[in-house]
């Protein structure tokens, strides 16, 4: 019986990881879908309120409070000053409800927004949802004109903050 669940266990780890490289919809110099979502704390962030501004980061992350996932948001947590004072805006976006966005926040004192998208509608419409129903761990730098910059899919976590930061800094 567990080996049953073992081979289970890996083929469904197999069918995400596949599912994660398939071709994207959107491509670099695309407009960005706009999209209005909610925090936990139901404050509410609409993309194009930052055309003209500034560069934007989008970040889809797969689930609140999982190893990996923790490890990006508070990547960006201790880095948010430097965000903050470039004045470049970070909204991550997962397909959790609230409550579960609002743990997360709570539980690893995230300071920027982090949105719930529970209807699926703005993952869908970037085309970052996986096989399984989560969202791919993609990050979306959207320029000041509302294009995409750049789309990444994320591999190496630990670094993601730098990096995005690093890229953003180049369209200020």
């Amino acid at each position: 019986m567990l080996k049953i669940i073992i081979i289970v266990a890996i083929a469904l780890i197999a069918i995400y990881a596949v599912s994660a490289k398939s071709d994207m919809k959107l491509k670099v110099g695309d407009k960005a879908p706009d999209f209005t979502l909610q925090d936990a704390f139901g404050k509410s962030y609409t993309l194009s309120d930052y055309k003209g501004k500034s560069p934007v980061i989008v970040y889809f992350y797969p689930k609140a409070s999982t190893p990996g996932c923790t490890k990006e948001a508070c990547g960006i947590r201790d880095d948010w000053s430097k965000f903050k004072e470039n004045n470049i805006p970070v909204l991550g976006i997962s397909v959790d409800d609230k409550p579960a966005i609002k743990k997360f926040v709570d539980d690893y004192k995230l300071n920027f927004p982090l949105l719930s998208d529970a209807d699926k509608k703005v993952s869908k419409e970037y085309d970052v949802v996986g096989i399984l129903g989560f969202d791919k761990r993609v990050t979306f730098i959207v320029d000041k004109n509302s294009k995409i910059a750049d789309i990444i899919e994320v591999k190496d976590i630990a670094n993601h903050s730098k990096m995005v930061l690093d890229k953003a800094l180049t369209l200020k």
